[in-house]
């Protein structure tokens, strides 16, 4: 379904629409638990036959004849109770499976804005935790309702036409109690929603504290994050107190009906009996129908338990599922072919949510195979720029062009595909080194990869590790050391071979050795290819055609590195105090 469709269903159309794969597994799950229900319903009426004219008649061989189908259908109704739990849950999983992949597949398509305002943890949460109760509810949901039907409805029709007074009574009892499930629910259901945003918190307080566990440990803050933990463990015990005490409620108002239900049943009966009306062996049978009466209205009972969880998860899962992504592709979007790599900022600005400005008319041309450095002071929008161009947020003002095309009406995968980046801060996923580079193209063989790594300078410290290319990174790359890591994801580049290249600060966190290996293979990389390079280390840029400085969102100057020392500006003053740094290390 698209966004759209998702903004105009109900969540309850939208929970059925996945139902529709599973359609064979839902007709075996319903029409054997409606099986069940008839065997319950027939045991009333065999008794009742029993004690009118089997017995009393001494029909002896009749009547253990019927005993003995009777208990053949019970067998059979506990192998019908098994299919009912193995096949019903598989259905519920499935659905609940389908439901997080669709959740995952749009969480992938949201920009990165969204990502900025929200945690981890709680998206987490909502692809996890939220969707446990669906299992359950997509499973006995529509099972409990439609066999708790037909087993009530059913004995109503059976006891009307034993007596129809009697049957009235119980007919009466039944809505009220459906009135009172009906009230309860709508509580349960807003304390649910609660719990699943502190459980959302929670996971995020879990996943904030695992990940900085280092930096914790390196402080002596352990007692922090526990005292941190405690609060917001303490926080989800008393939203769970709530929906219990809502619960606790609910269980006993229903108690309370089932047994004054047997108790009204017998009191009207016997005066009935004690009025000629009746005879005692239809009061054993109407006593036998409230029994069976008990199983499904415990059933009507928890299905509003699993209405309230399960749609607590379900309308946070359409909360996310009904937001748009700010960044879409044009109807007019187009691919990128045989990409040279001119890229024009004409008067751009951008405002974070509309309102922070970083940049103000920023005007650049960048030749094909040219080598751009920005340089300037933290903060002063370098970084921002360089996440325009593949077009991560949209400009507020002005526009991006690539080969003459505007960013805006070029397909996002296509834009991305054609722009390699190496941010300063490098993720890599918790899998083998050979993975984390073959993520630059999927498809790319094992020596291609080799080869990336060799172009990367990592190919001698990977053949050092006991598992060469399958050594395992650990969560994040913790494993490998800042300077692996980068060149670990510079090597991703090299196999993705892109048409346009933007350095984030990508040798950072290397060694003046290393640094230097990685220059000369970033040298060979760029040629023909248009390099954009954001740096502090102004020692690394000196070979770059040109060199723009930026500063509070605003482009000061541009030129070689010489003409820029002879200026005299902001890169001249760059330059000098980092030489001045430098000479003081030395001394």
């Amino acid at each position: 379904m698209t966004t759209e469709e998702y903004r105009k269903k109900s969540p309850l159309r939208v929970f059925l629409h996945y139902f529709g794969n599973h359609k064979r597994l839902f007709a075996v799950d319903i029409t054997c638990a409606v099986l069940i229900a008839l065997i319950d319903l027939a045991f009333p009426l065999v008794t009742r036959k029993s004690l009118y004219d089997l017995l009393p008649n001494g029909k002896y061989q009749v009547f253990f004849a019927l005993m003995a189908t009777a208990m053949v259908f019970y067998v059979l109704r506990s192998v019908l109770n098994y299919i009912v739990c193995y096949f019903g849950h598989t259905f519920g999983i499935r659905v609940e499976a389908d439901i997080r992949a669709d959740l995952f597949r749009h969480m992938q398509e949201l920009s990165y804005d969204f990502y900025d305002a929200n945690r981890t943890g709680q998206l987490m949460s909502r692809l996890t935790s939220d969707l446990f109760e669906l299992t359950e509810l997509a499973h006995h949901g529509p099972e409990d309702l439609l066999t708790s039907a037909v087993t009530i409805i059913g004995a109503l029709i059976v006891m009307a036409t034993i007596r129809w007074e009697l049957a009235l009574v119980v007919g009466i009892l039944i809505p009220v109690f459906i009135v009172v499930i009906m009230a309860m629910r709508s509580n349960m259901s807003r304390v649910s929603v609660a719990v699943k945003q502190k459980t959302g918190h929670i996971n995020t307080e879990i996943e904030s504290s695992l990940s900085g566990i280092r930096t914790a440990k390196a402080f002596g803050n352990e007692d922090v994050e526990v005292a941190r933990f405690d609060a917001a463990n303490k926080v989800y015990r008393t939203s769970k107190r709530s929906f219990y005490r809502a619960m606790g409620l609910f269980s006993s108002s229903m108690e309370l009906f089932l047994t004054s239900m047997n108790v009204v049943v017998i009191a009207v009966g016997g005066y009935m009996i004690l009025k000629g009306r009746l005879d005692y062996r239809d009061l054993i049978t109407f006593s036998l129908y409230i029994a069976t009466f008990v199983s499904p209205m415990r059933k009507l009972s928890t299905f509003s338990e699993l209405f309230a969880n399960g749609f607590a998860g379900l309308n946070r899962f359409m909360e996310i599922m009904r937001r748009e992504p700010t960044i879409r592709d044009c109807p007019e979007a187009k691919e990128l072919g045989d990409v040279r790599g001119e890229i024009r900022v004409d008067h751009v600005s951008f405002a974070y949510d509309g309102d922070l400005a970083v940049l103000h008319d920023v005007s650049l041309e960048v030749q094909p195979g040219e080598t751009i450095a920005i340089v300037g002071p933290s903060g002063g929008g370098k970084s921002t720029l360089c996440q325009l161009i593949p077009r991560f947020y949209d400009v507020t003002g002005g526009s991006i062009t690539i080969d003459g095309v505007d960013v805006r009406n070029i397909r996002q995968k296509s834009l991305h595909k054609t722009i390699g980046i190496v941010q300063q801060e490098v993720f890599l996923f918790a899998d083998t080194i050979l993975e984390n580079i073959r993520y630059g193209r999927p498809d790319a063989t094992d020596e291609e990869v080799i080869q990336a790594a060799k172009r990367a300078e990592i190919y001698e410290d990977i053949q050092a590790m006991p598992h060469g290319f399958e050594t395992y990174v650990g969560e994040r790359g913790t494993l490998l050391s800042g300077g692996q890591k980068q060149r670990v994801a510079i090597a991703r580049i090299f196999l993705m071979d892109p048409a346009i290249l933007i350095l984030d600060e990508a040798t950072s966190a290397l060694d003046s050795v290393t640094e230097a290996k990685i220059q000369r293979a970033f040298d060979r990389l760029s040629q023909g290819r248009t390099t954009l390079i954001i740096a502090h280390r102004l020692s690394t840029i000196r070979g770059a055609s040109r060199i723009v400085s930026i500063s509070d969102g605003y482009i000061t100057e541009v030129g070689t590195h010489q003409e820029l020392l002879q200026k005299g500006g902001v890169y001249a003053d760059l330059y000098n105090t980092q030489n001045a740094l430098a000479l003081e290390d030395l001394k």
